[in-house]
């Protein structure tokens, strides 16, 4: 066993240093970065939301960020914080003079926070928190566009107003989210 300290008898000491196997788990270096890339893709689609449930699974254990550079993601501060932007642009969304999400500001901060998301979550996996900024943004951006695309086209061939597209959007975004790092 790897990271195994002392193996006598029935005994076993396991060193869970952060981006160890035992402290991370036997997630594969391609799973991370799918997982890293997926959070970001939600953070494309609502830029608070990512950020929102990385921090809440943080928070509850679900990603091991101890010792890492990432650990304030998991603090009840950083928590709040993202919480209530989250419920805040889940509401703006739905305001006629909110600008397009892939106007310069919408798609800067989707980036921005795909980063952040992808960085805890491939630390949280083991990864190199560049790697986690790089593939998280990258996510972001094809949140952001495909999720674009497919906001207005659905919105379009149901004839709906973009608000109901918008709430599933939503549901989407947060569903998703927890879904995705459930299974880190």
């Amino acid at each position: 066993m790897s990271g195994c300290v002392s193996c006598s008898g029935a005994r076993q000491v396991v060193d869970k240093n952060a981006g160890s196997e035992e402290a991370v788990g036997p997630m594969s270096h391609p799973h991370v970065l799918m997982f890293v890339f997926l959070i970001g893709v939600v953070t494309g689609l609502r830029s608070l939301t990512g950020p929102a449930v990385t921090s809440w699974a943080a928070h509850l254990g679900w990603l091991s960020l101890i010792g890492t550079p990432m650990r304030f993601m998991a603090s009840i501060v950083t928590v709040a914080i993202f919480t209530v932007l989250a419920v805040v642009e889940l509401v703006a969304d739905k305001l006629p003079s909110t600008p397009a999400r892939t106007a310069p500001v919408g798609l800067s901060a989707r980036v921005v926070m795909g980063g952040l998301c992808g960085a805890t979550v491939a630390v949280a996996g083991g990864e190199s928190i560049v790697l986690g900024i790089v593939v998280g943004a990258v996510g972001g951006i094809a949140g952001c566009y495909g999720g674009y695309q497919a906001r207005t086209r659905l919105a379009k061939a149901l004839g709906v107003p973009d608000v109901v597209i918008a709430v599933v959007e939503d549901i989407v975004a947060i569903g998703g989210g927890l879904l995705i790092l459930s299974r880190v």
